[in-house]
């Protein structure tokens, strides 16, 4: 399994990044919106690169072009809510791509104890299709996990690309363990050392969902 941190590298989503983890600049909403949605740009610019492509034949005004265009069909999955502008940079981008969409949350049963529930799936056939599956915050790995095993009822995709914002090193090696390891990438911003007693990363940046569109009750 190939795993892409970003910030073992200089790129402009070192930059993001620092803006989304500062607390004085992450209740910017529509900022931190924002450089989620530059972060999915730029991974899907990585991502575009390991495709395969096709030679075609392009009219110009002036004659015909030998061009190339994406050859594999893509299918772009997120999963709610922190996940949609993240989703949206992907899909600027792939903007021919197909899209799938998971409802993923933890449904807490006391103050530090927690189920992953999932309700709702839509999702076009992903047989043989490259998949990417979009979520900012990759804190333990289990509604990864559960959102890839739904995923999985509308078909067995050629290529999985776990692409995630920020991400512990605990979550990191546990889709190393439950992911087809020969046919699945993890695309990180940075990976962070731990997650706390209510499993959430450290030092991160808090709730992606709370800072992109407020808090919920």
């Amino acid at each position: 399994m190939k795993i892409i941190n970003f910030d073992k590298g200089n790129s402009l989503i070192s930059q993001y990044m620092s803006e989304l983890r500062d607390v004085n600049i992450q209740n910017d909403r529509l900022r931190f919106r924002r450089n989620l949605e530059r972060i999915g740009q730029i991974m899907a610019f990585e991502i575009s690169r390991t495709l395969e492509y096709k030679e075609v034949d392009v009219q110009t005004p002036l004659g015909v072009s030998k061009c190339h265009r994406i050859a594999d069909p893509v299918v772009l999955a997120t999963i709610f809510r922190a996940g949609v502008p993240f989703h949206h940079g992907f899909l600027d981008y792939f903007d021919n791509a197909e899209n799938a969409f998971v409802s993923a949350y933890r449904k807490y049963k006391e103050k530090e104890n927690f189920d992953i529930c999932i309700e709702y799936l839509a999702s076009p056939n992903l047989e043989d299709k490259i998949v990417v599956i979009a979520d900012p915050m990759l804190a333990t790995g289990a509604s990864m996990e559960l959102s890839y095993r739904a995923l999985l009822t509308k078909g067995n995709p050629r290529h999985i690309h776990v692409a995630s914002v920020i991400a512990s090193q605990r979550a990191i090696d546990y889709v190393a363990e439950t992911f087809p390891k020969e046919k699945t990438t993890i695309w990180v911003g940075a990976v962070d050392d731990h997650i706390n007693d209510h499993s959430y990363i450290v030092p991160g940046l808090g709730d992606a969902g709370d800072l992109a569109y407020g808090v919920k009750e």
